[in-house]
């Protein structure tokens, strides 16, 4: 179900440790499997039908499919336990994390020192808002909090219950994100041979990573407001080899010269901004992006291009997973999104993909060239699961000739 981490940060495991990780790993995987298909067929067998009677039409979005689930004892009992199931995620993994802490800073600061691992933090930075004042995916104390000089906890945190959530859906290193996106794009676009890649929100760096893998001839910077996580990148990256420069810096103010990258990327990153941040952040990726350059983002789904109940299924963690902004952005256009920042319409595209460490490299790059349509697997760990991007080029693809 789970798997030790494959880097020299790895924690030491006694059998308490990894019982309680399988436990909430195996009822993760149980609440997003059958509970959720029981609740999905109640909803398609009873509600739906009877809102279609009652209304002459099937429901709206996700918000009308929210409402009429409220009154569900299925969806009460479904929400408490997956609430549960991610506070456990957590719980599973802290003690040990507290107990090796002192061992582990000492450990990442000198892998870091050893393999010449790039943290620049900065003192000065203030963590916005939307990190600090609230406990993100009800993780305690956030991602950017500090214990001790030169803490690498809140990343430690976010590896070892990243590796508990996903129940082995994400890839071994949790990096199936990351090798999927700079795969789709170096199959899609094979005359594209960047130079600088930014990824932007890295946390742990386990998606910046796989970019440098991909790309080994490019320069890859990764950055996050997180000092941390940006730590605990560094270590975590030098471990397996990969040169990859972390620092912490916020992508709504990033502090690199005009025309400078050649892709700026981000995963799992906008849903966590305000709609004025995310706007901000497309805004700098126009700037700092060289003509031709690849604005690239992985995220779930616009609501525009899901049926309600999957609206709905989708905007679970906006209402109930400390993450506030989810509904909000994925409520918007992406494409007016890229429009206002700078990127023009026609430069566009959006795309899914499978993921790239489950199958044969032919078999990825057959599905990439044919392309796929929408599903409701997209972003749903499980059988199935596809992962959703979208991007622009700067004043068009090619216009680096």
């Amino acid at each position: 179900m789970i798997k030790d981490l494959q880097h020299e940060l790895r924690i030491p495991t006694g059998k308490d440790d990894r019982s309680r990780q399988r436990f909430a790993a195996s009822l993760r995987a149980h609440v997003l499997g059958p509970m959720a298909e029981t609740m999905r067929g109640r909803y398609k067998n009873y509600y739906e039908p009877a809102y279609e009677k009652a209304h002459g039409k099937k429901p709206d979005d996700g918000s009308d499919v929210h409402d009429l689930m409220l009154g569900d004892e299925y969806f009460r009992y479904y929400s408490s336990v997956r609430y549960n199931a991610q506070e456990m995620t957590f719980r599973s993994v802290i003690p040990m994390i507290d107990k090796n802490l002192d061992e582990l800073n000492e450990r990442a600061e000198q892998v870091r020192q050893e393999k010449n691992g790039t943290a620049i933090t900065d003192p000065d930075l203030e963590v916005p808002r939307n990190v600090s004042a609230i406990d993100v995916h009800l993780a305690p104390g956030s991602y950017h909090t500090e214990y001790a000089e030169n803490d690498v906890a809140a990343g430690a945190v976010y590896d070892n219950a990243i590796n508990v959530f996903a129940f082995n859906q994400m890839g071994l290193n949790m990096d199936d994100i990351g090798h999927t996106m700079s795969n789709y794009i170096r199959i899609k676009y094979p005359e594209f041979k960047p130079e600088r890649i930014l990824d932007c929100g890295c946390s742990i760096g386990h998606n910046s990573v796989p970019w440098k893998q991909t790309y080994p001839d490019a320069e890859v910077t990764a950055i996050d407001v997180s000092a941390p996580c940006i730590r605990y990148a560094a270590a975590r990256a030098a471990s397996f080899g990969v040169d990859v420069n972390f620092m912490q810096m916020n992508a709504t103010k990033i502090d690199f010269p005009d025309d400078h990258f050649d892709v700026v990327f981000s995963s799992m990153f906008l849903h966590e901004l305000p709609l004025k941040d995310i706007r901000a952040y497309l805004k700098e990726a126009h700037r700092v992006l060289k003509p031709g350059g690849l604005l690239l983002t992985m995220e779930l789904p616009p609501n525009s291009n899901l049926e309600a109940y999957d609206q709905f299924y989708l905007d679970w963690d906006c209402y109930y997973n400390y993450e506030p902004y989810y509904k909000p952005f994925r409520d918007q256009d992406y494409r007016e999104l890229c429009a206002t920042a700078g990127f023009e319409g026609e430069n566009f595209f959006d795309f899914q993909a499978p993921r790239y460490t489950y199958m044969p490299e032919d078999e990825f790059k057959a599905i990439v060239e044919a392309g796929s349509g929408y599903s409701e697997k997209s972003g749903v760990l499980g059988e199935g699961l596809l992962w959703y991007g979208f991007g622009s080029w700067k004043y068009g693809f090619g216009s680096w000739k």
